[in-house]
């Protein structure tokens, strides 16, 4: 007798639950994509994606290791300054008025003696005794002497105190674009702040500093955030090294807006150093007007590919320049083995050599290169 097609149907039904039924009861058959909830991840995946992050965060923690290190290094170093700016040093807030004026330091150490450095401007004029520096560990002290520089906008204070920490000094002409830095400070009076960015330009100059007249200009930009009060205080790179000292913000806010700038340390050091020793700046002179409008067409109708190096209109008599036989209508394409970017940094390049000091120059005359010495002269003895 030929079998039902209803209990076929039934017993293929029957046995197919039978072999199916031990594996769900294991390992539940995945839902659809459509059907899972938003963010659904099943336990086998989770613990896959647990193993995976413990893993790859072991390279940011690794990270992470070395600027907490950074930030461990350089803190009892960092101060936070107050200070009493008197009324003829900040005529825009009134005759007569008081201004308390409030920024960062980095505490350095030179020829076993401890020293301050910050910005002018954090201190502007005001007298020792006005000025407080705020240590780490709690203590106050007053700098027994102070020096400032206008055209740099560069301040030193010397200190003494039992267990000062110093900060290492780095080479800011090593810093590269690119390069992992921290900004240490008291910005907007939160003292002992770090922050974390990169080097995101060099050689910034002719910017306007409000109303500072900030004439000699080389600045690091950063990306590492630097606000109201962070003045003075030090820009560090990985090996805990100061190679910059944060001066000024570019905001329209008045408050970070991913623009910062710091003097190189290089630089700052330069000025520093002669204040300490001589009580003034002493700079150097060359003796050569330029020209701030060289351009590609220039350029191009000198036989240079483009434009670069610091156009001469105008020999000084008497000068270094001239005894050097430099021309009208030379191109100065390095000064002692750097090369000039523009008429703003051959200046900068040139204020900051030691007097009397002799420097090869590359110079671009008749649509050829060539090379001249000069000994450079002090500023002071030329008109200005």
């Amino acid at each position: 007798m030929p079998r039902s097609p209803r209990l076929f149907r039934n017993s293929a039904f029957c046995l197919c639950v039978a072999l199916t039924a031990p594996a769900l009861a294991q390992s539940p058959a995945a839902l659809p994509a459509a059907l899972e909830r938003p963010g659904a991840v099943q336990a086998e995946q989770r613990a896959e994606l647990q193993r995976n992050l413990a893993r790859h965060a072991q390279v940011l923690e690794a990270q992470s290791a070395v600027v907490k290190i950074v930030a461990k290094l350089i803190g009892p170093a960092v101060v936070h300054i107050e200070a009493d700016i008197p009324p003829e040093a900040s005529p825009q807030y009134g005759r007569g008025r008081h201004v308390e004026e409030a920024g960062s330091g980095v505490i350095v150490e030179l020829k076993d003696k401890y020293y301050v450095l910050t910005n002018r401007h954090v201190i502007r004029n005001a007298q020792p005794a006005a000025i407080r520096i705020n240590l780490a560990d709690g203590r106050r002290l007053h700098p027994t002497k102070v020096w400032g520089d206008a055209d740099t906008d560069v301040a030193v204070m010397a200190i003494t105190g039992t267990d000062l920490v110093a900060a290492s000094l780095g080479d800011s002409g090593r810093t590269e674009i690119g390069d992992f830095v921290l900004a240490a400070g008291s910005p907007f009076g939160l003292s002992h702040s770090v922050t974390f960015g990169i080097i995101s330009a060099k050689g910034r100059r002719d910017l306007r500093l409000g109303e500072a007249n900030v004439r000699f200009q080389d600045f690091l930009q950063t990306d590492a955030a630097i606000n109201p009060g962070n003045s003075g205080g030090p820009l560090i790179n990985l090996h805990g090294e100061v190679i910059g000292i944060n001066t000024a913000i570019a905001s329209n806010s008045g408050g970070n807006e991913g623009i910062g700038f710091a003097i190189p340390i290089d630089m700052f050091m330069t000025i520093a150093r002669q204040l300490i020793d001589t009580g003034k700046v002493a700079r150097a002179f060359l003796g050569v007007n330029l020209n701030s409008k060289f351009g590609p067409s220039m350029a191009a109708e000198l036989g240079l590919s483009r434009p670069v190096g610091a156009h001469i209109t105008a020999i000084t008599p008497s000068s270094p320049a001239e005894a050097a036989k430099l021309q009208v209508g030379d191109v100065i394409l390095e000064f002692n083995h750097t090369p000039v970017e523009d008429d703003a940094h051959l200046v900068n390049l040139v204020s900051l050599t030691e007097l009397g000091k002799t420097v090869p120059l590359l110079i671009f005359r008749d649509r050829k290169p060539l090379t001249v010495t000069v000994e450079v002269g002090d500023r002071s003895k030329f008109p200005p």
